[in-house]
């Protein structure tokens, strides 16, 4: 038997992005081609927000990278249509821009009725309560003090975490909690989902090994530094996004080390992609593709021997 203290722990994090998730979702497809069965059978912990927390929540119900894949493809249109409402395109400032009904109708298309406590491992999903401004977490029973999260429908979860601001609104959980994207804090979660396993799971800093996968980033353009609200009233969002991006791989550096992480982003030009950009899904599937290519060896530790069964401290009735 191995010594818990020495034993490896493999952890895949996966970052919001919209219909950017595209690009993750091909890459492990493509990934398990090569490796020959599913990429959820190698991690010990799996943690995504927004569209990598749909990602995370499919891989955990057992889903593969292809079907996931597919989930794009096939609803990815519909998803990011745009308002069809003639009242809610006048006043478009005051609405979010889509609906969430093609959404949840492709949730419940694919997820059905299982539940967070129907993962076959670990997940940390995270969303924010507009009521309290807190940060609302979903888990599963992976700690004794996990008692509720995982009774959870996954649809509700994944509406929850996808609820971006002004794209969305905000959803609300069976019990009336107003739940939002967890993207205005945790896009990258790559500083939680180290969090997690060492202060609550109790691992090991030094026994992580942490696949962490972007959406594709672009580099920073020229930026005026005493420009007022009107300049960065369109740019400011973006720049918070890479703040949190980067102090929470920095946060997971410190806590382990720069080798112990393998990101995987690629660098694409300003507005090549957006966050419901779906006339660019196979452009996304193509990098995806490529990327996985090129990265196989570099991460191919990942994918040695299977992790060991995960055992639920609380699971659900029959």
């Amino acid at each position: 038997m191995c010594d818990e203290t020495n034993m490896r722990r493999r952890i895949l994090t996966i970052d919001g992005g919209g219909i950017k998730g595209v690009f993750p979702a091909s890459f492990l497809a493509n990934i398990e081609k090569q490796i020959k069965g599913p990429v959820s059978n190698y991690f010990d912990l799996v943690v995504g927000t927004s569209t990598g927390g749909i990602l995370a929540l499919g891989l955990g119900l057992g889903f593969s990278g292809n079907e996931l894949l597919q989930f794009y493809k096939n609803y990815g249109e519909r998803i990011f249509a745009g308002n069809k409402s003639p009242f809610k395109k006048l006043f478009a400032f005051f609405y979010s821009k889509f609906n969430q009904t093609e959404l949840r109708n492709a949730l419940e298309e694919t997820f059905g009725d299982k539940k967070l406590g129907d993962s076959k491992t670990r997940l940390v999903i995270p969303s924010l309560n507009l009521t309290t401004g807190e940060v609302y977490i979903h888990k599963t029973a992976h700690h004794e003090r996990f008692t509720v999260d995982y009774k959870n429908r996954a649809v509700d979860v994944a509406l929850s975490t996808s609820a971006a601001p002004t794209y969305f609104p905000a959803h609300l959980l069976p019990s009336g909690s107003p739940l939002i994207d967890g993207g205005v804090w945790a896009n990258n979660p790559i500083g939680i989902a180290v969090a997690e396993a060492i202060g609550i799971l109790k691992w090991p800093a030094d026994s992580l090994e942490i696949l962490s996968l972007g959406c594709t980033s672009s580099p920073i353009q020229k930026r005026k530094l005493s420009a007022g609200k009107g300049y960065w009233a369109l740019r400011v969002s973006d720049l918070f996004l890479r703040a949190q991006a980067s102090g929470s791989q920095g946060i997971a550096a410190v806590l382990t080390s720069h080798q112990q992480i393998c990101r995987i982003e690629e660098v694409v030009a300003p507005g090549r992609f957006e966050l419901d950009s779906h006339e660019s899904i196979s452009d996304l599937e193509g990098l995806g593709e490529s990327s996985a290519r090129k990265n196989l060896v570099s991460i191919k530790k990942f994918f040695d021997v299977p992790a060991d069964h995960f055992e639920p401290y609380y699971k659900l009735k029959l």
